[in-house]
């Protein structure tokens, strides 16, 4: 039987909603959630490699950010089924759904094998999670054919 969430996993849920509100931080995000749609794993690392670009700044704000979550989780310091819940995760998920296609070449192509693991490792380590992750990639999918015929 899983851990119950405590009044401290609760602060510290909080504690992160509260950094997300920061002025870049939200920037950040919504450049991430509303801009960044990569098509394949070459328009992933073209942002990456534009060191110091403001969208490789924001990238590292929010891949730095949501790793550091779920490396809280993964190691027990958060109650991993309280930071699953959608109010908690579900921007990591959507983010991570535009990425994890291109994940795989992303690391060989950067060498960079660790690039967004803790992300990965949550995302991937419960049916729960897995369910919740494919759902995300199918309806990323379908908004990038979509992005990709509004533009011809």
């Amino acid at each position: 039987m899983a851990k119950k969430a405590t009044a401290q996993d609760a602060h510290l849920v909080l504690k992160l909603y509260d950094l997300r509100r920061e002025a870049e931080m939200r920037k950040a995000r919504t450049w991430a959630t509303v801009e960044f749609w990569p098509k394949d794993a070459d328009e992933f690392i073209k942002v990456v490699n534009s060191f110091p670009s403001q969208e490789n700044a924001w990238m590292r704000q929010v891949g730095g950010y949501w790793d550091m979550a779920a490396s809280l989780v993964l190691h027990g310091a958060l109650n991993e089924e309280l930071f699953l819940q959608p109010g908690c995760s579900g921007e990591m998920f959507f983010f991570f759904a535009k990425i994890y296609p291109f994940l795989k070449e992303f690391r060989e192509k950067t060498n960079n094998p660790d690039a967004f693991a803790n992300i990965e490792k949550l995302a991937t380590g419960s049916k729960t999670a897995r369910k919740r992750l494919d759902r995300l990639i199918a309806m990323v999918e379908q908004r990038r054919k979509t992005l990709g015929k509004d533009k011809k």
